[in-house]
């Protein structure tokens, strides 16, 4: 008997999928009569109201190249000024700094013979 209630408790417990779907065209035309009802509500902006837009778009895009442009140049040279700093401080060997006879062979220019 208690197998009877068990199958009956299977067969109740079918799985509902939900309803059927549309077919994928249908589905599609929907969207598009959606969308299209959806632009009807628009508003667009006047020709005025465009090119004032437009112009402070272009206005803010150029301030921001031209912080862009002085911020460029100020690290370029701060860069450049630790580099300087550096080569100097690498190329004049203090007195505590012990410097190999190779070493200075390889610093010291060589005279060029004429051809």
């Amino acid at each position: 008997m208690a197998k009877n209630t068990t199958d009956n408790a299977k067969t109740e417990k079918k799985k509902d999928h939900g309803p059927k779907k549309e077919p994928l065209f249908s589905r599609i035309g929907k969207f598009l009569k959606e969308v299209l009802g959806e632009l009807k509500k628009l508003t667009w902006p006047t020709r005025k109201e465009l090119v004032s837009y437009t112009l402070t778009v272009m206005g803010f895009i150029l301030l921001l190249a031209a912080i862009i442009y002085v911020l460029d140049l100020l690290f370029g040279s701060g860069l450049g000024l630790i580099a300087s700093i550096g080569s100097n401080a690498a190329a004049t060997p203090t007195a505590s700094a012990a410097v190999s006879p190779t070493a200075t062979a390889l610093l010291t220019p060589t005279p060029t013979l004429p051809a």
